[in-house]
């Protein structure tokens, strides 16, 4: 007979597989997550996978606001331990600050400003992966009464972290029709040292509320995709980071916008604000991220990039070193997988499909408080 914690590791798995919206997707891993790891407060964010920057869905829970909104500041910009992209290209993408300190977490910068003030002990960090893609990164915290997440906590998360991460790898793919949105765009917005908006063209303006909604100037937590990457911009002007300061999100208009930010210097070679360009995505920007979406091999992958350029299932077989049947199969297995019938059903699938806009629903970001 399976024990409750085995029920629960089962139901955790089941919810992730059967697909997760995104009003849902966190809030739910949340509440299963709970049972299994008891946490206080958390941050949960989906991630660019070529950069390992947030975009949306985002859900904060129990941080406060002026935390909240210096929070991925100090990831791009403040020395520490066990950083979202060091996660990422670790073995061990699952850890605690207890672990990473040697116990002594006051050795942590981001302990002593931003755990320790909200009243939290230790905090369990995850980096969501498949294969070598990071498609989200979760962040547990445990207030100072209760103790520390244990070494088997953190091999429970590292085991159900493939499974969060695929669920969100399926919502890159996910495509919902609605009305069709402006064409805004390049806009340009200029932001300080601190990250603080300076100023914003009408392009620009126009395309901040469609990634975050129309409270996008008062309310923080939809703008976390513009305030990351101006954020990893600061960092590579620093040598902090190698970037790029780019990220490509799905709007709450369900459009793909394509976000890069650069550190400007004056004349006098002092630093200047940074620029933000903003626009919609071109297809070769986001092709590579639904292609995995779609959970297609390497060699799917190539015989997509083909079609999309327009060769024939012969000139295919000719630049690859394959039989025209192993082609066919292939285009087989990836019709199947993307849910179409042709080559051209095929194309617009993955370059056209995803600028169509999704119906905003409620809870798509979250800042909750929690107990």
């Amino acid at each position: 007979m399976a024990t409750s914690t085995e029920r629960d590791v089962a139901e955790f798995v089941e919810a992730c597989d059967r697909g997760l919206d995104e009003a849902s997707m966190f809030a739910e891993t949340s509440r299963r997550l709970r049972k299994l790891v008891p946490f206080d407060g958390a941050a949960w964010f989906a991630t660019d996978p070529a950069t390992v920057l947030a975009v949306n869905p985002v859900r904060i829970e129990n941080v406060e606001d002026g935390h909240c909104s210096t929070y991925w500041g100090r990831e791009c910009n403040v020395e520490d331990t066990m950083l979202f992209r060091d996660l990422a290209r670790s073995e061990r993408n699952v850890q605690t600050l207890y672990d990473a300190t040697g116990s002594n977490p006051v050795r942590s910068t981001r302990y002593r400003e931003f755990l320790q003030p909200q009243g939290y002990r230790d905090e369990l960090r995850a980096a969501l992966r498949v294969g070598e893609s990071t498609w989200g990164v979760i962040d547990l915290f445990r207030e100072r009464h209760r103790p520390v997440f244990t070494a088997a906590e953190v091999a429970l998360v590292r085991a159900l972290a493939p499974t969060m991460a695929t669920a969100l790898r399926t919502l890159a793919g996910v495509r919902a029709a609605a009305p069709a949105v402006s064409a805004a765009g390049p806009g340009t917005a200029l932001f300080d040292a601190s990250g603080t908006l300076l100023s914003l063209d009408e392009a620009a303006e126009q395309l901040f509320e469609e990634v975050a909604g129309p409270t996008w100037a008062t309310h923080p937590l939809p703008m976390t995709p513009i305030y990351a990457t101006v954020a990893r911009a600061a960092a590579v002007r620093a040598g902090r980071d190698r970037g790029p300061a780019a990220v490509r999100v799905r709007a709450l208009s369900g459009r793909w916008i394509a976000v890069h930010a650069s550190c400007l210097r004056g004349a006098d070679d002092r630093p200047a604000p940074t620029a933000l360009t903003i626009e919609p995505a071109k297809s070769a920007q986001i092709a590579p991220i639904i292609v995995e979406a779609y959970r297609l091999t390497p060699r799917e992958q190539e015989i997509t990039r083909a079609v999309a350029r327009g060769l024939s299932n012969a000139e295919i077989a000719a630049d690859l070193f394959l039989s025209p049947h192993t082609v066919r199969d292939h285009l087989k297995a990836i019709f199947g997988k993307i849910g179409v019938t042709s080559r051209g059903e095929l194309v617009a699938k993955l370059f056209a499909d995803h600028y169509g806009p999704a119906v905003h629903t409620a809870g798509y970001l979250e800042h909750v408080q929690v107990g």
